[in-house]
């Protein structure tokens, strides 16, 4: 890392804007062999500090995990030990970063995080596969601009309902294809 971006770093804030999000420009991956908008992101991540999500932002991070994903919306800490095993960053609007001020903040963030957890948790208790899909995207497409969510890749919804990418593409296309009786 060059000395510039270590000073842009220690600030107290950092903030990486994603006009589009697109997956193949913004998914960051662990290998280190490509360069795309959000690798600084992961960087970030996986030098185990803690960060917060601006919550004066409509922003997020979809965090890629080996087996499933996770949602850290505005206010949530990300980063820590707690996110060391991210493999993939996907930053949702214009992304902001705070560096948390006091122990306080810090367990504020935790604690916002936690609830970003359990709103994605109560949507995978449903037990059908579809109905799973379309509550996470219609709670994306309350959040986020609809045509921002629509570039959002079936991998990222599957992974945070877990279901198959086949079914999140299916349920996007209407649903006409998917047997509410049958799981995915």
């Amino acid at each position: 890392m060059d000395s510039e971006k270590r000073r842009r770093y220690q600030t107290a804030m950092v903030s990486t804007y994603c006009s589009n999000t697109n997956f193949v420009d913004n998914l960051v991956m662990l290998d280190g062999n490509e360069q795309f908008p959000g690798s600084d992101i992961l960087t970030l991540l996986q030098s185990r500090k803690v960060f917060i999500v601006n919550s004066r932002r409509r922003n997020g991070l979809i965090l890629f995990k080996q087996y499933h994903a996770e949602f850290a919306g505005p206010g949530a800490a990300v980063g820590g030990d707690y996110d060391c095993d991210c493999q993939w960053v996907l930053p949702m609007g214009n992304l902001s970063l705070l560096t948390p001020e006091s122990y306080e903040d810090r367990q504020k963030a935790y604690l916002l995080r936690r609830q970003w957890i359990r709103l994605i948790k109560q949507i995978t208790e449903n037990s059908v596969s579809g109905q799973r899909v379309q509550k996470i995207i219609d709670q994306f497409e309350q959040y986020f601009p609809p045509d921002m969510v629509s570039h959002l890749p079936d991998i990222a919804f599957a992974m945070l309902v877990g279901v198959l990418p086949q079914t999140v593409g299916i349920v996007r296309r209407g649903g006409s294809e998917l047997d509410s009786s049958v799981n995915y």
